[in-house]
């Protein structure tokens, strides 16, 4: 199965794609969909939007797993975070991909084994669980770690996977 793992950011969006068969992790590719800082909103949805298009038809994944949005103490800043993530997500299930979608605490769990893990032990991870030559960048990092955390069935503690339907513990609900 490959999985495409996305860190939506307004500015940045960080992808990763790994293939997974039974325990075993490849990397496949990663790296980041950029907007024009300051542009006006609209088109940074459309290059965002556009940019997911492109990364599907590339490399044809079979699933798609998203961050989560958490709530920012700015509300405007995660305001536009969630138009980010809308922009990807309508991207994904436009082409027809299921999307899981995971929290910070899910990912960082399921890679680093602390949900409070900082970003350098997850990029640090993420090069060791997928026998990376270096760490990936940052926002590369962030989602190869969503896609090895939905590789390894959400935070591999039973916890709720979102996507048309939920799953709990390994059974459909």
């Amino acid at each position: 199965m490959r999985i495409l793992g996305l860190d939506p950011g307004l500015r940045v969006t960080g992808y990763g794609i790994i293939d997974q068969s039974g325990q075993t992790l490849r990397y496949v590719a990663s790296g980041v969909v950029r907007t024009a800082s300051g542009g006006e909103l609209p088109e940074r949805i459309r290059i965002l939007f556009a940019g997911v298009v492109e990364i599907l038809e590339r490399f044809r994944p079979d699933t798609a797993a998203v961050e989560k949005v958490f709530v920012n103490v700015n509300p405007q800043s995660t305001l536009l975070l969630g138009q980010a993530r809308g922009a990807a997500i309508a991207a994904l299930t436009a082409a027809g991909r299921p999307v899981f979608e995971y929290t910070a605490l899910q990912v960082k769990q399921a890679v680093v084994g602390n949900g409070h893990a900082d970003k350098v032990q997850v990029m640090h991870m993420v090069k060791r669980l997928l026998q990376l030559p270096a760490e990936p960048r940052p926002d590369s990092a962030d989602a190869l770690a969503c896609a090895i955390c939905h590789a390894h069935g959400g935070s591999g503690l039973g916890g709720v996977v979102t996507s048309t339907r939920r799953r709990r513990a390994g059974r459909m609900l």
